[in-house]
């Protein structure tokens, strides 16, 4: 096994660390980025995605360890921002030995990373890799964990939706209102049962024919479009975008339809600006790391000792931040993007200052 140490050619200026590990025998290529420990150990999920190339992985990894900072620092708790990603196609290359070897790699760095799942990592992956470390979490409950945090992901999405939906028609609820919901994945297809269950209509897509088809026949009633496109320009209220990042961009926002972003997907936003794109156009983009935050409650909760109604507790207050960064976003004249970023840099601030404090 090799690990090093690089950011060289890319703009990581602003993490703490990132580590290339590598194990030839096993295939595994992987990345881990830690943005902040200054609120305590990093924490974010570990991606098994088949990218273009290595830079494509670099620049995904930077992106996502720095908004799990911003989404830790806003969900309250005592963890800093930290993600994973390994190259490959898990389908194919996905096997005990590089899980355990990657494992291998987390412990390494001493506790400054705890890792969970992400796109291409299930809860049975976690407890392979926890055979190897200490500080992984979103673990099954036949090892003491937590199980699918994607339930609880759905769970503060949706509360986020409502707090969007009580600032822009004054009642905190969908019923009546046609929402998209462009990915059908893990928490995606949890998201369009609590929909249904407060009275939304719901369209969907996703690239995923089985996917897709699951949600035929658990929600008959949930109309399916071919592509994202055929979604963003139909008669929608509310854009809920829970597949990969990116989502809106130039191209999207200027023939979206809906009043309302909210939705599960990381790093939604294409680029900086597109935030401003958003609100000249009078769509209300509630941040994504604000409401996805409910997954990372859950495996917060689960270094703790896990308890499920404590834990969506925590979650449910997804509904009460995103409504205070939606008033704070009104009264200081930026978008809600710019407010959320703002009232995250000031706890890492002012929390991380503590640490200047000597403890005897």
């Amino acid at each position: 096994m090799h690990v090093f140490t690089s950011t060289e050619g890319h703009d990581a200026t602003a993490h703490e660390q990132v580590v290339f590990c590598q194990d030839q025998q096993t295939g595994l290529k992987a990345i881990i980025g830690i943005y902040s420990t200054a609120l305590g150990p990093a924490l974010g999920g570990t991606r098994f995605y088949p990218y273009a190339s290595e830079a494509d992985a670099l620049r995904d990894v930077l992106d996502l360890s720095r908004g799990m900072a911003y989404k830790n620092a806003l969900a309250g708790l005592d963890h800093g921002g930290g993600k994973a990603v390994i190259w490959g196609d898990p389908e194919r290359v996905k096997t005990e030995p590089l899980l355990r070897a990657y494992g291998r790699f987390v412990q390494s760095l001493g506790g400054r990373y705890y890792t969970a799942c992400d796109v291409g990592t299930y809860v049975a992956d976690m407890d392979v890799v926890a055979r190897e470390t200490r500080y992984v979490t979103g673990r099954s409950r036949e090892h003491g964990g937590a199980g699918d945090s994607s339930i609880l992901t759905a769970w503060g999405v949706f509360q986020g939706m409502r707090a969007a939906a009580e600032h822009t028609w004054g009642s905190p609820t969908l019923a009546g209102r046609r929402v998209g919901v462009a990915g059908l994945g893990k928490v995606g297809k949890v998201l369009v049962g609590h929909l249904l269950d407060d009275g939304a209509k719901v369209v969907a897509t996703d690239v995923n024919e089985a996917a897709v088809e699951f949600v035929r026949r658990t929600h008959p009633q949930v109309d399916i479009v071919d592509d994202s496109t055929a979604l963003i320009t139909s008669d929608i209220d509310v854009y809920a975008p829970c597949a990969l990042g990116g989502a809106l961009d130039d191209d999207t926002v200027p023939i979206l339809r809906a009043k309302v972003v909210t939705g599960a997907a990381n790093n939604q936003l294409a680029h900086p600006g597109v935030e401003k794109l958003l609100a000249d156009r009078g769509v209300l983009y509630a941040p994504d790391y604000v409401v996805n935050a409910g997954g990372v409650i859950q495996v917060a909760d689960e270094i703790e000792g896990f308890n499920f109604e404590r834990a969506k507790l925590r979650a449910s207050r997804v509904y009460e931040t995103t409504r205070d960064i939606l008033r704070l976003a009104d009264a200081d004249g930026v978008p809600p993007a710019v407010a959320a970023d703002h009232l995250a840099e000031r706890r890492m601030a002012e929390v991380g200052r503590l640490r200047s404090i000597h403890l005897s």
